[in-house]
């Protein structure tokens, strides 16, 4: 059972943290303006996928990642072919082949519509965080494929690919390398479509989670003639070049608005503040600089919402390859950190202050308890008597008297002719 020192320690911090140090006004109107100068660089240099000033400069920075990692794994192309992201990849698909790389409805027995615009968003494998190394191993280790169609989870059996390793560990590691591999070898798209004449920019991978938006098979939203679900919205908007290489492109102004706010955040407190240098550096520790950051990055959705909706002219597809997903998760991840954090309670500190709730509730329970319900049950049916009686349009008085006398209350009198008597009476005394 929690001790009242407890239980007063796990008040004193929440009054504290209530209490919190925060922004003064000049620290807003900073914080407003780097977050509206990250919605311009986000609204006319982000835009969206094929319409990017910023864009070809980060797919350009993925593709001299994926040569670097060819490299490292013993990528040795010959004379002029040193700079061939079709020649890097190709060798990184075949040095981390995987069994689940299916692109066609036709290689799933037709089981759901696939291509190979969209089979890396479907492939919950091929998806860049925890949930895809969980289902790459799943399916390098049972000879499966699993796929996230409309809210629908598919598996089937593939041709069963042999893990190198002698034990469990040996194979678990070398599953995850694995995969790690044939992502790197997926992110700037395919050898093939990456060495077409036409520059085709290839269909890269997801942004880490974004798969997860095969699950939600609901809302109506206007594309062009038709209505789509957000699963079906979000599936067309990565076929047309919303993935990893655009979640790069879309973090610039996010990182734009947090770097710029920290920036000066330190300036003003060591010149303006004369505070030691060591009291200058960026912290999440300090309350009012972690409520600059959130609205800064308020600022900067907002600005990206109404540019956004400004430019779909009502198409919601528009409308999503528009909005700054990457903003978005961090508004969301902030608020809910400034909540934990401003109020900073442990689950220990969460169980002391239900326990409080407990005692509260046990001693109105005791109350409760004492109270004699057949006494109030009869006092209640005596009230409801009287109540009858007053209805009654006869003359009542005396049976009112009566009753109440039964009642045992005590009256200066108990009948009509007694009240009038002592009315008259210009030595009694009414008592209250």
């Amino acid at each position: 059972m929690a001790t009242t020192a407890e239980i007063e320690r796990v008040e004193a911090k929440i009054i504290a943290q209530q209490g919190a140090k925060l922004c003064d006004k000049y620290d807003y109107l900073i914080a407003t303006g780097c977050g509206a100068v990250a919605g311009l660089v986000d609204s006319f240099f982000v835009g969206m996928p094929g319409e990017s000033k910023l864009g070809g400069w980060t797919d350009a920075q993925v593709d001299k990642a994926v040569m670097g990692f060819a490299k490292i794994c013993g990528w040795t192309p010959r004379a002029g072919k040193e700079k061939s992201i079709s020649s890097a990849i190709g060798f990184l698909e075949k040095k981390f082949p995987v069994n689940y790389d299916q692109r066609y409805g036709a290689d799933v027995g037709r089981a759901f519509k696939m291509s190979t615009r969209n089979h890396h968003m479907k492939s919950l494998a091929h998806a860049p965080d925890i949930i895809g190394l969980f289902f790459s191993l799943v399916n390098q280790f049972t000879g499966t494929s699993t796929f996230l169609d409309n809210g629908q989870l598919i598996t089937i059996q593939t041709d069963t690919g042999e893990l190198q390793g002698h034990d469990f560990i040996s194979r678990l590691f070398c599953g995850t390398v694995n995969w790690f591999g044939h992502l790197m070898s997926d992110i700037a798209g395919s050898s093939g479509s990456r060495g077409n004449a036409n520059g085709s920019r290839g269909s890269g991978i997801v942004i880490p989670f974004y798969e997860l938006f095969g699950l939600c098979n609901f809302g109506s939203f206007q594309v062009g003639e038709n209505r789509n679900t957000l699963a079906v919205l979000a599936t067309k908007a990565f076929q047309n070049g919303y993935d990893a290489r655009w979640g790069l492109t879309m973090a610039i102004p996010v990182v734009l608005c947090d770097l710029s706010i920290r920036f000066i955040w330190s300036v003003r407190r060591f010149f303006g503040d004369k505070k030691e240098f060591s009291e200058c550096i960026p912290s999440d520790k300090q309350p009012d600089l972690r409520m600059m950051v959130l609205v800064g990055n308020g600022t900067l959705c907002i600005v990206d919402g109404v540019d956004a909706a400004v430019r779909s002219g009502g198409n919601m597809l528009i409308f999503f390859m528009h909005l700054n997903l990457i903003a978005w998760y961090k508004l969301v991840k902030r608020a809910l950190a400034e909540l934990i954090i401003r109020y900073d309670l442990s689950y220990a500190d969460l169980a002391v202050y239900i326990e409080k709730i407990n005692q509260e509730l046990n001693q109105q329970l005791q109350v409760l308890r004492a109270i004699d319900y057949d006494a109030y049950e009869k006092e209640l049916a005596q009230i409801n008597t009287i109540s009858g009686l007053l209805d009654d349009k006869q003359d009542c008085t005396d049976k009112i008297y009566q009753k109440l006398n039964e009642m045992g209350v005590n009256m200066q009198f108990h009948s009509s002719e007694e009240f009038d008597e002592k009315m008259m009476d210009d030595e009694f005394v009414l008592e209250l």
